[in-house]
């Protein structure tokens, strides 16, 4: 019998909607010129840049000078970590982050420490939140930045972005400063919340294509008016000398056009995935002893199911599951190749061991009922043949 194939990665990568594709298609031939280009060919490229802008500031709430193309999230959290902090450091040395952030977050931050910088890595609670007190009370006259992740790409926690930021404004009110700058990476959220940055009281925000059914190898950094930026590199004038480098108007045109469905349609999605990730937790909890929820169990990602299993290492669970059909994963993708444990879920206070036998399985659009059936009927007897295998920890204090 044919093994299922089943998905459940789609916070590592999501497949492209047909009908980004087809928006895309014209800039690969036709329409293929550089949009720097002073002549018709380049003209039309300037045009679908100049619209793909438009599209992408409306969707977000802001305004087309404050889009700032990328490669991808990671392009943008670093332009936003590295080339703030560097473009402000005579108004501040000083800046915050929580210990639960993207490595495209933290890595630049201990970069910027080397450089001189002081930097605060806040920790966060039991659930990977980070609480808005703990942010105000950590900021002081040199703070000139704060980056808090929207949405956590492992155990899918959210964090209440919009009061973290309405505290920052009425901190820098109260101060007549500019500083600090609030800044968001938003790539896990795209379609199922909040994305307008006015609503949401965020200064930058990093968005990412290849999470929301659009192209990979593209993003973007919305950057507040008056936000100055240091550029990552250099050679050019694109992207008002932010961003050099000749702009994939094909990618950049398939991202506008996935994120503009993926706010119009996000609410019945994340109905929908809502729905279907309780539906998972519930029957994976009914029938798999020793087990816990990392993450928030209500403010947390629709679409996110992150798992520790007592005496299972998660690599092997993923082996099992690939050879049936079934598609997960350990955590972030862009660490997948390392062997320590996930430092979100050490950031929750909880052992390596229980890191170690953490598996995430993340939604999308494919996603059915009938394929959570599956793994509900899978999964007990892999993690069963496993314990068998597995010498007792005495860790079953840490699940449920």
């Amino acid at each position: 019998m044919e093994k299922p194939s089943i998905y459940v990665d789609y916070a590592a990568s999501t497949p492209l909607d047909e009908r980004v594709l087809q928006t895309m298609k014209p800039y690969f031939t036709d329409n293929f010129g550089n949009s720097s280009s002073f002549h018709k060919i380049g003209m039309h490229a300037k045009e679908a840049l100049d619209s793909a802008r438009k599209s992408v500031a409306t969707s977000l709430g802001a305004r087309p000078q404050e889009i700032i193309f990328t490669s991808g999230g990671t392009e943008a959290d670093n332009l936003a970590i590295l080339g703030f902090a560097r473009k402000n450091k005579e108004a501040g040395n000083h800046i915050i982050v929580s210990a639960a952030e993207h490595k495209a977050i933290l890595e630049p931050a201990i970069a910027l420490k080397k450089e001189g910088f002081d930097v605060t890595i806040l920790e966060t609670d039991a659930f990977g939140m980070v609480s808005r007190e703990l942010v105000l009370a950590s900021m002081r006259p040199e703070t000139i930045l704060v980056s808090v992740i929207y949405g956590n790409n492992e155990v899918g926690t959210l964090n209440p972005i919009q009061k973290i930021g309405a505290g920052i404004r009425k901190y820098r009110e109260a101060q007549k400063s500019l500083y600090p700058v609030f800044h968001t990476d938003a790539c896990q959220i795209a379609g199922t919340e909040e994305m307008n940055v006015q609503k949401i009281n965020v200064d930058m925000m990093s968005v990412n294509g290849g999470k929301m059914s659009g192209p990979k190898g593209v993003g973007c950094l919305s950057a507040r008016q008056g936000v100055k930026i240091e550029p990552l590199q250099y050679g050019g004038g694109q992207e008002q000398g932010r961003r050099p480098g000749t702009e994939n108007v094909a990618a950049i045109v398939g991202f506008a056009e996935a994120l503009h469905y993926a706010v119009q349609e996000g609410a019945t999605e994340k109905q929908r995935l809502t729905d279907l990730r309780d539906y998972l937790v519930k029957g994976l909890k009914k029938s798999i002893p020793h087990i816990r929820l990392n993450g928030h169990p209500k403010e947390r990602l629709a679409n996110n199911v992150n798992l520790s299993f007592c005496d299972v290492e998660g690599e092997a669970l993923l082996l099992y599951l690939d050879a049936e059909g079934i598609f997960a994963s350990t955590g972030s993708a862009c660490t997948s190749a390392s062997l320590d444990p996930s430092h979100v879920i050490l950031a929750l206070g909880l052992p390596p061991e229980v890191a170690h036998s953490s598996l995430r399985m993340t939604l999308g659009r494919s996603t059915t009922k009938e394929d959570l059936d599956v793994i509900i009927s899978v999964l007990p007897q892999v993690v069963e043949k496993l314990r068998a295998m597995s010498p007792k920890s005495g860790n079953e204090r840490f699940y449920e």
